[in-house]
C-alpha cells in the first residue's frame, strides 16, 4: 500500500496528469448533473483520445469521470428536486426541502464532504483487504456460489422500501417480469415487444431494447418536477435557490457520525451482492438511517442527516463492486 501512495505522489506531480485530472473532475460533474446524460456517455466520446495516453493516465480519467459523474446528480437533486442520475433520488427526499428552507449551501456541502469520505475510505478498505480476499473470491466463486449471491441480493432488495416482506417480493417479481421485456441477450430473440388488439398483433420497435431503468426515473422525478416548477413560475411562488456551499461545523459532523459509518458498511456491502446497484445502495442507506433515527419523522422535511445516509452509501458501493464481479 505504501508503494501504491507514493506511485500516486509521483504521478500528480506532473503537471499533464493535474490538467487531465481537472478536466475530468469539471467534465464528470457536469455530465452528472445533466438529467439523461450521465458519465458513462463522457466516457465514451473521451474513450479514442485515451489511445496516445499512458495507462495510468486512462485509467485516473475514467476513475475520475465515474466518480465526480456519481457526485454530480447530487446537485440538481438538492437545487431543483430532479437527480441527476437514478442514484441520486434518495438524495431529494432532504435536499430539496433543505433548499426550500434556504440551506441549499449546508445540503451541497455535507454531500460533497460525505461522499468523498464514503469513497476515501471505502477505496482504502479495498487496497487493505484486496489481497487477502482476491484469490479466495477467484477460487471459490463459481456457477452455484454466485447463484446463491444473486438470490442473496434479490432478498436484500426485496426486504427495502416495502412494509412487508411479501410487498418486497411483489415488487422484485414485477422488476424481473418487467426486465424480461426486449431482446434476449444470447439467442437475440424478441420477448415480449409486441400486444395484441382484437387479435391483431402490433410489434413495438422501441421495446426490442428493453425497458430502461434511467428514463423510468427521470420520467418520475424530472418531469413531474419541471411541470410543478412551471406551475410555480406561473403563479409567482418559485423562488430562485442560492447555489452557494457551505461546509458541515464539526458539531453538525459528530451527529451524523453513526449515520455515515452505517451508510459506509452498507454501501461497501451491497457492493459485493448482485443485482444491488449504486440506486439501491443509497435508498438502503436513506431507509436504515430513517430505521435506527430517534426522530424518523423529520425525515423528508430537510434534514442534513438524509442527504448524508444516501450520499455516503454510494461511493463505499461502487468500490465494493471491485471485489466480486456484481454488476455487468
Amino acid at each position: 500500500m505504501l508503494d501504491f501512495f507514493a506511485g500516486t505522489l509521483a504521478l500528480f506531480g506532473d503537471v499533464h496528469t493535474l490538467l487531465i485530472f481537472i478536466l475530468a473532475l469539471l467534465g464528470g460533474m457536469l455530465f452528472g448533473a445533466i438529467p439523461g446524460v450521465n458519465m458513462l456517455t463522457l466516457g465514451a466520446v473521451m474513450l479514442p483520445f485515451t489511445i496516445s495516453m499512458q495507462p495510468e493516465h486512462a485509467v485516473m480519467l475514467f476513475a475520475v469521470i465515474y466518480c465526480s459523474g456519481v457526485f454530480g446528480g447530487a446537485i440538481t437533486a438538492i437545487l431543483f428536486n430532479i437527480p441527476g442520475a437514478p442514484e441520486n433520488a434518495p438524495t431529494c427526499f432532504d435536499g430539496y426541502p433543505m433548499t426550500q428552507k434556504g440551506q441549499a449551501g449546508k445540503a451541497i456541502g455535507a454531500a460533497v464532504v460525505f461522499s468523498a469520505l464514503g469513497g476515501v475510505a471505502s477505496a482504502i478498505l479495498m487496497m487493505s483487504a484486496t489481497p487477502l480476499i482476491a484469490e479466495w473470491s477467484i477460487t471459490a466463486f463459481g456457477p452455484p456460489e454466485l447463484f446463491a449471491l444473486i438470490f442473496f441480493g434479490l432478498a436484500v432488495s426485496a426486504s427495502l422500501g416495502a412494509r412487508t416482506l411479501w410487498k418486497g417480493w411483489l415488487s422484485i417479481f414485477i422488476g424481473l417480469v418487467i426486465a424480461t421485456i426486449g431482446t434476449d441477450p444470447v439467442g437475440g430473440i424478441a420477448r415480449f415487444n409486441g400486444f395484441s388488439i382484437f387479435g391483431v398483433e402490433h410489434n413495438s420497435y422501441y421495446l426490442s431494447a428493453g425497458i430502461h431503468f434511467v428514463p423510468i426515473i427521470l420520467g418520475f422525478f424530472a418531469v413531474s418536477e419541471v411541470f410543478t416548477q412551471a406551475q410555480n413560475i406561473a403563479t409567482g411562488k418559485r423562488k430562485r435557490p442560492n447555489a452557494s456551499m457551505q461546509l458541515p461545523s464539526l458539531a453538525e459532523f459528530w451527529l451524523v457520525r453513526y449515520t455515515a459509518l452505517r451508510s459506509m458498511a452498507l454501501g461497501f456491502f451491497a457492493g459485493v451482492l448482485p443485482g444491488i446497484g449504486a440506486t439501491l445502495a443509497a435508498f438502503l442507506g436513506y431507509s436504515q438511517a430513517v430505521r435506527w433515527s430517534r426522530t424518523p419523522e423529520k425525515f423528508g422535511t430537510g434534514i442534513m442527516e438524509g442527504v448524508v445516509a444516501s450520499e455516503t452509501a454510494k461511493k463505499p458501493k461502487i468500490i465494493g463492486t471491485k471485489w466480486i464481479p456484481a454488476d455487468k
